[in-house]
């Protein structure tokens, strides 16, 4: 019998992090891949006239007639996937052996392959399909060159379209009505892994120092910091980021001295407007930082006085034993944890010891005290609250400048003290410092919402998503999932609490709201798979202990919670 070929598109997808996620949640999980199949993909596959002949587990093989149509779905389901399990996408043309409904062959083999080296929420080609539709589909495809994948006998040219959708965010943004800015990762040329978070934390105190400029719109460290170790295309970084200039760099450090290059480019061009080397003993670190900020700051704006410029040259210690726990401290900040909040916590309190007047480390500080009992964390809640009474006064008084450190104090104020006129005062002024500040957006949220206000803290929320539109969103996507809760919009805020469990499968607050959020929407099987993880990660947690874990919520949401909560099935 005459074996059976033809020539066909085959688009590959599959979950990112499923076995990871099957983990933590199985039951979850599985409900969620159902809902990504029958509620997103195969709709996409009815519209761009694909046919589904092979799902495994969480991959999905996908046949079309037309590279362009494949192409079109892959960017239609990336695009559409809000509130779904992150997928990334392979697509390859090729020849293809038919068995029955089933595909078989190097044309499905390929297009497998290559699906492994899409980001999540991308989509990877190879060059056979781009030949096809690059005249036909203007989506910015970056070359990624030749590349040897498993068990395909030559090399095959691949090309990817990054974050076709990111924390919720379209691929191309638009850019804002004044000078916008991202600043990439510098590379660390120190040759010492260990000085990492130097590198990291000097670029930090350069979009930090970028950002107390009312003139500048300015992109958030955790968005600029997906691009970490990773070789970027600044055109596309503009697109995904939605800014006009990019500023690059690299750090070497050396026994003491210190060479800090850095280089801006304009994205939609990428022409290159200066590119200079700054070179110092360690003590003169801060000095240059301070210049290449400032050359950046002269080349965007023009028109900025002379004192501006001097408000950014604020350095944030002079003690380098200080700025070096500080450091450490920001590093792991970064990506707290139950596991990890007494470590972050150690190196706050001791860059404080050496450096009293630190306002950065007290207001990270005062944050990490703060979130403790929102994970769930109460050992030392008594002694905890009368260290937040105790230092507020002073983070008021030595950060009056200090946008980050009065976000930070307020949103401690507001959830430890629970005075929200005194907190909503700290927060109102780091955003008249800083009113690019993302994380005082969410921490301006939070403070509405616990006042009853969940229409406007939604609006803050999301500005501070677009602030910092790549970065991990936890804390935002907890607080709109429970402001959608607040205003009925049960199906929004399990959307926002599944997110939020994307980002961190033990977070407290998502299991919380979630099962919540889904015994309100109907959603009964999924509201006791969210109960079961709260009850894994916690299982001390009651209802009636609920207000232990939240901030000062008005008695109507606090009950409408609790009643929620003891529908899922959780214990009085």
């Amino acid at each position: 019998m005459t074996e059976q070929r033809r020539l066909a598109a085959i688009l590959v997808a599959d979950v990112v992090g499923y076995s990871k996620l099957i983990g933590c949640d199985e039951a979850g999980t599985l409900a969620q891949l159902q809902a990504l199949r029958t509620e997103l993909i195969e709709p996409q596959i009815a519209k761009h006239a694909g046919r589904l002949f092979k799902s495994v587990g969480d991959g999905f093989l996908i046949e079309f007639s037309s590279a362009v149509q494949a192409v079109s779905c892959a960017k239609s389901i990336q695009e559409a996937n809000v509130g779904h399990l992150p997928l990334r996408i392979g697509i390859h043309v090729g020849d293809v052996v038919v068995q029955g409904d089933d595909l078989m062959g190097d044309g499905v083999n390929v297009a497998a392959r290559v699906e492994g080296i899409a980001e999540s929420g991308g989509i990877a080609i190879t060059r056979a399909v781009h030949e096809q539709v690059r005249d036909k589909l203007d989506l910015g495809f970056v070359d990624k060159g030749e590349i040897e994948l498993k068990n395909i006998q030559r090399p095959v040219q691949v090309f990817v379209i990054r974050g076709a959708k990111i924390d919720d965010q379209a691929i191309a943004l638009p850019l804002p009505d004044k000078p916008s800015i991202a600043v990439l990762p510098f590379e660390n040329m120190s040759g010492d892994a260990e000085q990492e978070y130097f590198a990291d934390g000097v670029v930090d105190e350069i979009i930090t120092a970028l950002s107390r400029f009312n003139s500048l719109f300015v992109i958030a460290r955790n968005s600029s910091f997906t691009y970490k170790g990773k070789s970027v295309d600044i055109k596309q970084v503009g697109r995904e980021l939605g800014v006009r200039y990019v500023l690059e760099g690299s750090i070497r450090k050396a026994a003491n001295r210190v060479r800090i290059t850095g280089q801006l480019v304009e994205s939609e061009t990428g022409s290159h407007l200066w590119a200079d080397r700054f070179d110092g003993a360690l003590e003169d670190v801060f000095t240059l930082q301070d210049v290449v900020t400032e050359k950046v700051i002269a080349h965007l704006t023009p028109s900025v006085e002379r004192a501006e410029i001097e408000r950014v040259r604020r350095k944030p210690t002079e003690n380098l034993g200080a700025y070096d726990c500080y450091l450490r401290g920001l590093a792991l900040f970064q990506t707290l944890s139950r596991e990890n909040f007494d470590e972050v916590i150690g190196l706050f309190r001791r860059a404080l010891q050496l450096d009293p007047e630190n306002s950065s480390a007290l207001g990270r500080l005062l944050a990490c005290l703060a979130n403790r009992a929102g994970w769930g964390i109460f050992d030392h809640s008594a002694s905890e609250r009368a260290e937040v009474a105790r230092l507020v006064p002073r983070a008021v008084r030595i950060g009056r400048d200090d946008a980050v450190a009065l976000g930070h104090t307020g949103y401690a104020i507001a959830y430890v003290l629970r005075d929200l006129a005194f907190a909503r005062e700290q927060v109102d002024r780091a955003l008249t410092l800083n009113p690019n500040l993302a994380g005082a957006w969410t921490y301006s949220g939070w403070i509405c919402l616990w006042s009853g206000n969940p229409t406007t803290a939604i609006e803050h929320l999301l500005r501070s998503i677009r602030h910092d539109p790549l970065g991990m969103a936890g804390g935002r996507r907890s607080g709109l999932a429970h402001a959608y809760f607040f205003l009925d919009r049960h199906e929004e805020a399990l959307r926002w609490a599944e997110g939020h469990l994307r980002d961190n499968p033990k977070a407290h607050p998502a299991y919380r709201i979630g099962a919540a959020s889904a015994a309100l929407a109907g959603k009964m099987n999924q509201a006791q798979s969210f109960a079961a993880g709260l009850k894994q990660i916690d299982p001390a947690f009651r209802v009636s202990r609920l207000q232990d874990h939240l901030g000062p919520y008005q008695h109507e949401f606090l009950e409408k919670y609790k009643q929620a909560l003891r529908l899922a099935g959780l214990p009085e």
